[in-house]
């Protein structure tokens, strides 16, 4: 009976983060984690990357526009791309770490998490010259490993208020704009996708299709957009 309420209490610890994925769960009792900030700004930020193909046509839209993001990038991704990772620092947006590879980190143990996740701020570092502060896991997933290692390494997780569901191949620019103003409110964060890594082929082109409709409804209601340094979640 003892060692099976060890085994209950072992997995409840790594797997009970995860239910912060739910978003009334983690608006409600966790909006730091959620990303909820100054209400007078929203958080932009974008996952999967860099890609070479897709993340320069984001940043030129985000240049022309005047405006900064927060990138959950890759750790892997990085390492085949390190030039736009700096592109993306150059051009006075936020790097932050997303994972080495794309995958759940509820499938590993701690040690591996942690080596991991350090190994993908090392190669940022490495690429751009600074040290990450924020932290998204895959699929919004948090195992008690990771928020460990995360601590361990000065990561603060976030996840996010909004999202544009916008890597299906049934996205259209329309949907992914629909989709993220249902629940865009100020002081909130939104989760876009700047790569198709995770996603069907081309699916970032409906998300580019929408990046500048939303901005522009941004700044019809007063609120201003920025990274999530900007966002005042630390306060």
């Amino acid at each position: 009976m003892k060692t099976a309420s060890l085994v209950l209490a072992a997995g409840v610890a790594h797997a009970g983060p995860a239910a912060a994925f739910l978003p009334p769960l983690r608006n409600r009792f966790l909006p730091r984690l959620a990303g909820v900030g100054d209400p007078g700004h929203v958080a932009l930020t974008f996952d999967d990357g860099p890609n070479p193909l897709s993340t320069p046509h984001f940043l030129r839209l985000l240049e022309a526009r005047r405006t900064r993001a927060t990138f959950f990038v890759l750790g892997s991704q990085v390492a085949r791309a390190p030039g736009v990772a700096r592109d993306i620092v150059d051009a006075g947006h936020e790097l932050a770490v997303h994972g080495w590879e794309h995958r759940c980190l509820l499938r590993y143990g701690p040690r591996r998490v942690h080596d991991d996740l350090a190994r993908a701020c090392e190669v940022i570092e490495q690429a751009s010259g600074r040290r990450p502060h924020w932290f998204r896991a895959p699929y919004g997933v948090f195992s008690g490993g990771a928020l460990l290692a995360a601590r361990r390494l000065r990561l603060k997780p976030v996840l996010w208020t909004c999202w544009g569901f916008d890597w299906t191949e049934r996205a259209t620019g329309s949907s992914v704009l629909r989709t993220v103003l249902k629940d865009l409110d100020g002081g909130g964060t939104v989760l876009l996708h700047d790569s198709d890594h995770a996603a069907s082929v081309g699916a970032w082109r409906a998300t580019l299709a929408a990046l500048g409709p939303l901005l522009d409804e941004c700044a019809h209601r007063g609120l201003r957009v920025g990274p999530l340094a900007d966002h005042a979640i630390d306060r």
